[in-house]
């Protein structure tokens, strides 16, 4: 909600609060907090850098899909598939070369 309000007045700043990883960096906090291992908690962060190359995927698409006159909502739901298709293709190469997640 904070983000959706602080982008009314600029969305440079409403960009700039959802793009920090507040989830992955509570995520690694917890884990070293319920486990004490930094190698649990450097393999999630490997592994967090991994998907967000496909994750691009979705704030390329949106923005296209939806200059071009399409629906919000079935922009939304292409972006998430298009996104969805290049985690498991991003997954598929990580696993063909040899890099476990």
């Amino acid at each position: 909600m904070a983000i959706s309000e602080l982008s009314k007045r600029s969305s440079l700043l409403g960009a700039l609060l959802a793009s920090l990883p507040i989830i992955s960096v509570l995520a690694m906090l917890w884990l070293y907090i319920d486990t004490k291992d930094v190698a649990k908690v450097s393999g999630l962060a490997i592994s967090v850098f991994w998907l967000v190359i496909p994750s691009l995927v979705f704030f390329i698409s949106l923005p296209v899909l939806l200059k071009k006159g399409l629906h919000f909502y079935l922009s939304m739901g292409l972006s998430m598939t298009v996104t969805a298709g290049c985690y498991f293709l991003m997954i598929a190469l990580l696993t063909r070369y040899g890099i476990k997640l």
